[in-house]
């Protein structure tokens, strides 16, 4: 899998130089409950950059707790950088002259996520995240695109030649309209997903070779797809083939088994139910397709959505998923706000150490510092053969000094291209439909997902309806009015 030039495809460029000793950031999204907590960590790990970190929210206050936690973060004896934070009340201030724009928002961050999950569950589509695809996740684009159409507009405004750092969800749908609005945007979409199989593999290297766990980094794998929709089809560690590795794992030991929701509820360990993953979904698509699925578990149902069906959520559960319900989403709100307190005030024991994101790895090899190879959201100037011009696909690339170089990846098999190319052409519709604000056009996007698939048309269109109806005060950049779907339906009155 090393890389040629015949490999290295459509580039991302910067002419703009950055110093390492002074790099601004501007954050959006710096009122961030979790994101903005590790980036301060990172950044305060890293020796080699330095600089200052202005952070912008629409929720002020929750800027200023971030400003407190960061300058708090970098008083910390084990801090080895030099970096300032400062909360700023304009979006213009945070951006101006930035040589980084780190993009992680919610928005809007409480009682939409109420709607995405309860109100397709009504009509018994059962969603696990509600983010990227199905009900929830088109109607998160719908919401989000018309204001990330805005940010692009300012960065080409105040710092036209930044590295755009996404990290919001709907991925694919924020970085294809930056794109799609700046066109010389130097954007880039990122995930951590991919990182999850990575430990995957290397937990089942430990176990079939009797080795300690290996690094991450060391798992080398070849990514395509669609942000939380990747497969692997390649995966190597010290020369050797993993992916037969992982069909003689998975018979082993009770690898692949059926699970109980008491099971899944048990909160023995740390981690919040709904987060667990057990990879019993990953390893049935791997046994039907023969690629393996880079995403955790709980994404991957929410477009491979057999996993939907049934009697719910028991047939869910039985693969090792456990919905994450919209109460522990706004409960968690708040709660991570008060978490930030309590390091503060010594309440809660902090312990400054890595969070396995690469932000800060991205920057020093933006920077000129070093070179690196990770997984990117692009969009696809020829990286995915198979999968059209200029739609965000996720593959790997080769970042150097202000320049990024997406892999070509090859491409998909036919049966798994099928089910990514319905996603990418899904997305591309609500992202024509948002930019003229034609809610019947998306409607159609809506209707071709896979989980709304299972619905009449009729019940489909009372969906998108009373979703519609519920969210209207965050679409007031979409035609409403004039929408034929909205008229039929008795879910759906006009404000």
């Amino acid at each position: 899998m090393t890389e040629t030039a015949s490999q290295q495809k459509h580039r991302v460029e910067s002419d703009a130089p950055i110093d390492p000793d002074d790099v601004k950031i501007g954050y959006i999204g710096g009122g961030s409950r979790l994101w903005a907590r590790n980036l301060a960590r990172e950044l305060a790990l890293n020796d080699s950059l330095s600089g200052e970190v202005v952070l912008y929210d629409t929720d002020f206050e929750s800027a200023q707790r971030n400003e407190e936690f960061g300058n708090w973060v970098q008083d910390h004896e084990d801090a080895i950088s030099d970096w300032t934070y400062r909360a700023v009340e304009s979006r213009k201030e945070a951006l101006e002259d930035a040589d980084f724009v780190i993009l992680s928002t919610q928005y809007p961050p409480t009682e939409a996520m109420k709607y995405d999950l309860e109100i397709p569950q009504k009509y018994g589509i059962h969603q696990a995240v509600a983010i990227t695809s199905g009900p929830g996740g088109i109607m998160r684009a719908m919401r989000t695109i018309p204001v990330y159409r805005d940010i692009a507009a300012s960065v080409r405004e105040h710092c036209p030649d930044a590295w755009v750092l996404n990290y919001t969800n709907p991925v694919t749908y924020v970085t294809r309209t930056l794109y799609e609005e700046y066109p010389d945007i130097n954007a880039l979409g990122l995930c951590h997903e991919v990182f999850h199989a990575q430990d995957l593999l290397a937990e089942i290297v430990s176990d079939q070779f009797g080795v300690q766990k290996p690094p991450r980094d060391d798992i080398e794998v070849n990514v395509k797809g669609v942000n939380h929709f990747t497969w692997v089809d390649e995966a190597r560690w010290n020369g050797q083939e993993l992916l037969p590795v992982v069909e003689q794992y998975m018979p082993e030991d009770d690898n692949v088994r059926e699970f109980t929701r008491e099971e899944l509820e048990d909160t023995s360990h740390s981690m919040h139910p709904g987060f667990q993953d057990n990879n019993q979904v990953t390893f049935e698509l791997f046994k039907r397709f023969g690629v393996l699925p880079a995403a955790g578990d709980r994404h991957l149902v929410e477009f491979a959505s057999w996993f939907l069906q049934g009697e719910m959520p028991e047939d869910l559960n039985r693969w090792g998923v456990l919905r994450t319900p919209s109460s522990y989403r706004l409960d968690r709100w708040d709660d991570e706000a008060d978490t930030i307190r309590q390091f503060i005030t010594g309440e809660e024991e902090f312990e400054l150490e890595e969070t396995g994101e690469v932000i800060t790895e991205l920057m020093e090899a933006l920077s000129g510092l070093s070179d690196m190879r990770t997984h990117v959201n692009l969009p696809n100037q020829g990286q995915m053969l198979d999968m059209p011009e200029d739609a965000v696909v996720e593959t790997n690339a080769v970042i150097t000094q202000n320049n990024v170089r997406p892999i070509t990846s090859g491409t998909l098999p036919r049966p798994v291209h099928t089910q990514v190319i319905q996603q990418i052409h899904n997305q591309e519709t609500i992202i024509e439909a948002a930019f003229d604000g034609d809610v019947d056009y998306a409607f159609q996007g809506f209707l071709n997902d896979p989980q709304v698939k299972t619905l009449q048309t009729e019940t489909a269109r009372d969906l998108f309806a009373e979703m519609c109806d519920e969210l209207q005060p965050l679409l007031e950049d979409w035609n409403l009015a004039d929408s034929e779907t909205l008229a039929e339906s008795d879910e759906f009155q006009l404000e």
